[in-house]
């Protein structure tokens, strides 16, 4: 039972490790990102944004398409 500690320790490691790597990921290789190029993820997210103020306005404002 000595190893116990050692294998958790490993874990925490190996943990560290991968959440690392996830960090030094590009953008396009993140889950939702999978497969979209940059003009596709903006646009997407501007999309987002506009449903997002529309909803905060009420509604009512950002019908028209913006600028």
């Amino acid at each position: 039972m000595t190893r116990g500690n050692q294998r958790e320790k490993s874990r925490e490691k190996a943990a560290k490790k991968q959440k690392e790597q996830e960090k030094k990921k590009a953008a396009s290789d993140k889950g939702g990102n999978k497969g979209m190029t940059l003009e596709e993820r903006r646009h997407r997210d501007a999309e987002i944004m506009r449903q997002k103020q529309q909803a905060k306005s009420g509604g009512a404002e950002g019908a028209t398409g913006g600028k």
